[in-house]
């Protein structure tokens, strides 16, 4: 696809990253994650505006949009460091379900045949279908699992008489074989759907769901790395799906389907900084930002952040990887960890000199 640029308002890219265009391989070569927009809300059932979603995430952040941000927490910068480009919004007509969805899946599936990661800022939950298709399509069919933050487990099946909507797009996938069903997790469930129906067959296909009652028994924490060792279990790679209305709507009220008695904001960024460094990630999604409903930018930022928290736990991971940082330690004070971070950056300074 040549560059479309933005379905809505200027085209401005993620925080100032490069501009690159997926039919031009030289502009992306080099990057190792490739955000797309995905402007399209055709398949809610409630409130719609989550179009506007990658417009809104895109430029939700009172820093300079340079195309840096130092993470505090890891010491790190996801932008730089992995060299993220954005390849700007996949044209979706929200009117033609069929015809966007292929257009996305296209162009998920040229990122990540790439040996890139998708990062795709949608968008209603629909995209969920087409995204992990199009990497399961590179990485190998049923060897991706999911990780899937979200007040609604999208399982349904028919919606207002049709197969593709927000709430159908996990039980598609599981039916096309191309994310295993004993590898998807999904945290953060509650409320009042589905029904008796779906939930004997989302047990059927032998899916792992934590409702938010056995969160708060549990602990967060406790749940989290069993999800994690559960997607580890023979799969080839991870896939990140995150439903902002997996916060509780007093933090994220820019959602079209917003549900009581969610997860925290801190709760959630913590989450989903935790899973993109303990697990091999091959794709990202952060679906459901409304701007329309939202107050004072919350859930836009709250987008923002979860972006950058997955690229930042990325980014760490493989640093730890290559040998440039020590392990994270958690509880280690900010400053001791910037010191322990600075001082291997002199060391591998001084190695590169002397050789």
């Amino acid at each position: 696809m040549t560059r479309f640029g933005a379905m809505y308002g200027p085209d401005i890219t993620f925080l100032g990253v490069p501009p690159c265009d997926l039919d031009e391989r030289s502009t992306w070569g080099d990057a190792q994650v490739v955000i797309l927009g995905a402007p399209y809300d055709g398949g809610t059932s409630y409130r719609s505006g989550a179009r506007f979603g990658p417009k809104a995430v895109r430029q939700a952040c009172y820093l300079e949009h340079e195309g840096s941000r130092p993470s505090l927490a890891l010491g790190v910068d996801g932008l730089l460091d992995l060299r993220v480009k954005d390849a700007g919004d996949v044209m979706m007509f929200s009117g033609n379900a069929l015809e966007a969805h292929a257009a996305l899946e296209e162009a998920v599936n040229t990122i990540s045949a790439a040996g890139k990661i998708p990062l795709v800022l949608g968008g209603d939950h629909s995209i969920a279908l087409p995204n992990v298709t199009g990497v399961a399509r590179a990485v190998g069919w049923g060897r991706v699992s999911v990780v899937h933050f979200d007040a609604h487990a999208d399982t349904g099946d028919i919606c207002h008489g049709s197969l593709i909507a927000h709430g159908q797009p996990m039980r598609r996938l599981l039916e096309s074989g191309a994310a295993r069903s004993d590898r998807f997790l999904q945290l953060g469930l509650r409320g009042y759907w589905p029904g008796p129906e779906t939930l004997e067959w989302m047990a059927e296909q032998g899916m792992r769901s934590y409702e938010m009652t056995e969160i708060v028994e549990r602990g967060l924490e406790a749940c989290l790395a069993e999800a994690s060792r559960t997607a580890l279990d023979d799969c080839d790679g991870v896939y990140l799906s995150v439903d902002v209305d997996v916060v509780d709507p007093g933090m994220a009220p820019g959602t079209g389907t917003p549900e009581p008695g969610g997860l925290t904001s801190r709760q959630l960024l913590d989450a989903v900084r935790r899973l993109a460094y303990e697990l091999p990630i091959v794709g990202v999604e952060v679906v459901e930002v409304a701007p329309g409903h939202d107050h004072a930018d919350i859930t836009a930022m709250l987008g923002s952040r979860i972006v950058l928290e997955a690229l930042s736990g990325i980014a760490r991971r493989q640093a730890e990887e290559t040998g440039h940082v020590e392990s994270w330690d958690r509880g280690r004070p900010l400053l001791e960890q910037y010191d322990a971070v600075r001082r291997d950056s002199n060391r591998r300074r001084r190695g590169a000199t002397q050789g």
